[in-house]
């Protein structure tokens, strides 16, 4: 062999040497790139996780991923459809690209991905759907076999997306589906918690509070004829009218509907709409906003809000303004309504039952109640009668009362005397049963024996006689003279109200009359609350 061929072999073999050196380099370098690169992916993706697991409020956390997303793949916009609560439509609840980030909530003026139409059809087929140019993908997010939610991924037409990314923006959309839910279901509970919580605090100020009787006391012809009403119209949920005089228990015959109705698991919700100044019903009715008027401080629950598949009863719905009737009237038949100081339409499926001592249809004709709204209260209306119109159920509410307050104050009462209960049923009892259960209960304070004492014309008395209730005059408490009615009254009066410590309110129920009405009668006997000099 030469040595020119000795020198060509080897400079071939140098070369075919470097070549496999350099191509091996070049795999190893190519072969590092791609560890390095999918190592930084299963960071990228160890971070969204992370992210998406450590926060559970639904808007933050979908801000939170759509940065960590675009950052991952790279993408100029990056954007989450979520279905609307309140209607069919899908709706924009997070955005993040290079000129926008964190858009809120509902915002529907920025990005709409693909297209509204590739949008829809991703929900509707669950597959995903790439664009020609491969610059753009749309993905469902699914997560338990449910469509929670639409994620929209745009890139530079310069850039494509290649299969493998492709399958790693599959794992992320299935990561931040499984947020998605774990979110809602996080929110469902946290409102079913304050909902409860709600509810806890309604019903522990309702036991504190006076609560009568919960059962209805009587066999007369009239009681048994309001019982029929109540199992026919309870299993339904069509708005009732109670009506009759003050205190013959319409409250009780309200929740007797709804505890035979289906609604009996849920809350009964009450007010009364003459212990409520004008200016602050429409808030205890509907809620309020924080800083919705001056001295709104924080966010308030209305009670048709609180009655949400429960019971809402308005006693005395005749005093509701006229203002304010046009909205009672769109939560009777749309089922919705605003909180003060929102735009935000809130659905409510509470029952209405109302209640009123007034005569409306009265009230209609002289243009202080609404007709379209006195005819949707007056579905199924329920006529309490007044205790003179069955006195024949005295005898059962007398023993029922004189039980209730001895067992409440450790006393043993045993016996009514005849002259007493023949003289509680001729009473005509213009307080009906509320007047009945306060004179059992001053009665049965002033019998320290097994005997029921009534005062019944004891002119030494401190109370005012039965037998005098009706009379010209009564006798002072001295016994020594007679003074008119109106001295009468006003004693009277002021004696309840210091009683209940000169809270209108609770002296108007005790009374047996409206907040207004005691209010007037106040203004016209010259009744002011005195106030002490500190």
């Amino acid at each position: 062999m030469s040595t020119m061929n000795i020198w060509a072999d080897k400079n071939t073999f140098a070369a075919s040497a470097a070549a496999d050196v350099t191509s091996f380099e070049y795999a190893l370098t190519r072969t590092q790139g791609v560890l390095k690169a999918e190592k930084d992916r299963h960071q990228l993706l160890l971070d969204l996780t992370s992210q998406i697991a450590s926060n559970l409020e639904l808007r933050h956390l979908l801000r939170a991923a759509s940065t960590i997303i675009r950052r991952i793949v790279q993408c100029d916009a990056v954007a989450v459809h979520l279905p609307d609560k309140e209607s069919s439509s899908l709706r924009l609840f997070a955005f993040d690209s290079n000129e926008r980030t964190s858009m809120d909530e509902g915002d529907d003026e920025g990005h709409q991905g693909n297209g509204g139409e590739e949008i829809y059809e991703v929900f509707r087929s669950r597959k995903p759907i790439f664009s020609r140019e491969s610059t753009g993908c749309v993905l469902p997010l699914i997560s338990r076999d449910r469509v929670w939610g639409v994620l929209v991924l745009d890139r530079p037409n310069e850039r494509a997306f290649f299969q493998q990314e492709i399958d790693f923006v599959k794992q992320i959309a299935n990561q931040v589906a499984i947020a998605i839910e774990n979110a809602v279901a996080y929110a469902e509970i946290k409102d079913l918690k304050e909902q409860l919580s709600r509810e806890k605090l309604y019903l522990e100020d309702e036991i504190r509070s006076e609560q009568g009787f919960e059962e209805i006391i009587g066999r007369s012809a009239a009681i048994r004829a309001v019982l029929r009403k109540i199992e026919t119209v309870a299993p339904t949920d069509s708005t009732v009218l109670i009506y009759g005089e003050t205190g013959t228990g319409k409250e009780l015959v309200a929740r007797a509907i709804h505890a035979r109705s289906s609604r009996h698991s849920n809350a009964f919700v009450k007010l009364n709409c003459a212990a409520i100044p004008t200016g602050l019903l429409e808030s205890e009715l509907f809620g309020h906003e924080k800083g919705a008027f001056t001295g709104a401080i924080m966010q308030r629950i209305g009670r048709f809000e609180l009655a949400n598949r429960g019971t809402a009863f308005l006693d005395e719905i005749g005093e509701i303004s006229l203002e304010l009737q046009p909205k009672l009237l769109r939560v009777l038949q749309e089922k919705e309504f605003e909180r003060l100081g929102s735009t935000r339409t809130i659905k409510t499926d509470a029952r209405l039952i109302a209640a009123t001592n007034r005569d409306l249809a009265a009230c209609v004709q002289e243009q202080t109640f609404r007709a379209d709204l006195f005819y949707r209260l007056n579905i199924f209306p329920i006529h309490v009668p007044p205790l003179r119109e069955h006195p024949e159920d005295i005898p059962l509410l007398v023993r029922h009362f004189v039980q209730h307050f001895a067992r409440r104050m450790s006393r043993a009462i045993d016996t009514i005397p005849s002259e007493t209960m023949e003289t509680l049923v001729r009473h005509s009892w213009p307080g009906n049963i509320r007047e009945l259960q306060n004179v059992i209960e001053h009665s049965v304070i002033l019998s320290p024996g097994p005997v029921l004492r009534v005062p019944l014309a004891d002119p030494h008395a401190n109370r005012v006689p039965l037998a005098d209730l009706h009379s010209n005059s009564v006798p002072n408490q001295e016994g020594t003279g007679r003074k008119t009615l109106k001295e009468a009254e006003r004693e009277h009066i002021l004696a309840t109200l210091k009683e209940t410590k000169w809270i209108v309110s609770g002296a108007a129920a005790r009374l047996g009359m409206n907040r207004s009405t005691l209010q007037f009668r106040m203004r016209k006997l010259g009744i002011v609350r005195p106030y002490r000099l500190l």
